[in-house]
């Protein structure tokens, strides 16, 4: 039991960091491991849910989340990156987005019904990509497994021969516990406030941030909509944007603007 014990505290030791903002962590998943567990999770999304075929949603969810990640290196030095992305709209009426570690990002069709510019569809996918940065999913998953079990996955690793597959079955891990988790308020709060300078550092306007969320609360008739089902109350989301301008908009005002016109415009003449 004493060397269970060793290996934890090292374990502990060694995994506990800080995220881009600050705020001490504990995310002990190796993150290769991550990255096969948001790849498998997407490939079966994409196995359940077809892509769209409008070639102007496309076209705009490529361009912003293309800028978006352009600038994290320089936003977020160090921030763990996939060798590349990729950036898939699918054809679903949901206003929802999400983004998993591997380089995929997921963006809803029904989303640009309700964010209605760029500026405000960067904002979610810039609050997406930020849980990535951030390692939101390895803590979450951390917390979930617990030591016992992290332990457990790390002995299985140390075989050399066990394959992801083999890692999750021996877990009892669903391949969509990778985005199925709930994020904590604080996991929330960090993504809204760094997405908010990603955003910001890629030349999308930050005050149109609290207008998304504003058009969020509208859709949800009152009541959060699926994709905010744990995420701060739109009134303290709001505020709490509000207060983070003074910072956004200096690096927005220093950025040059984004460029993603094309679908906007066609929108605003109602094409």
């Amino acid at each position: 039991m004493r060397p269970l014990l060793f290996l934890a505290t090292l374990l502990m030791l060694v995994a506990c960091d800080q995220t881009p903002t600050g705020r001490d962590r504990l995310a002990l998943i190796p993150d290769s491991l991550m990255a096969d567990l948001g790849r498998q999770t997407f490939m079966q999304i994409q196995q359940q849910v077809p892509a769209s075929k409008d070639p102007e949603a496309n076209r705009e969810v490529q361009c912003v989340a293309t800028q978006l990640i352009q600038r994290i290196n320089a936003r977020f030095p160090g921030s763990p990156m996939p060798d590349s992305w990729e950036i898939v709209v699918f054809a679903d009426s949901t206003p929802n987005a999400f983004a998993v570690a591997g380089g995929k990002i997921g963006v809803n069709q029904g989303l640009l019904d309700v964010a209605e510019s760029d500026d405000q569809l960067a904002a979610v996918i810039g609050h997406e990509v930020a849980h990535v940065l951030a390692r939101h999913g390895n803590e979450r998953l951390t917390q979930e497994l617990g030591i016992k079990a992290t332990l457990t996955l790390i002995g299985l690793l140390s075989e050399g021969d066990a394959d992801t597959e083999s890692i999750l079955q021996a877990l009892g891990l669903g391949a969509h516990l990778g985005i199925a988790l709930p994020f904590s308020r604080a996991h929330e709060e960090e993504a809204d406030l760094m997405g908010l300078e990603l955003m910001a550092s890629a030349g999308f306007d930050p005050r149109e941030s609290t207008a998304l969320w504003r058009n969020m609360a509208e859709a949800g008739g009152g009541q959060p909509l699926e994709f905010l089902s744990t995420h701060p109350n739109h009134d303290s989301r709001i505020e709490a944007l509000q207060e983070r301008m003074d910072v956004a908009l200096p690096i927005y005002q220093q950025a040059s603007p984004a460029d993603c016109e094309e679908r906007l415009h066609n929108r605003a003449i109602g094409r």
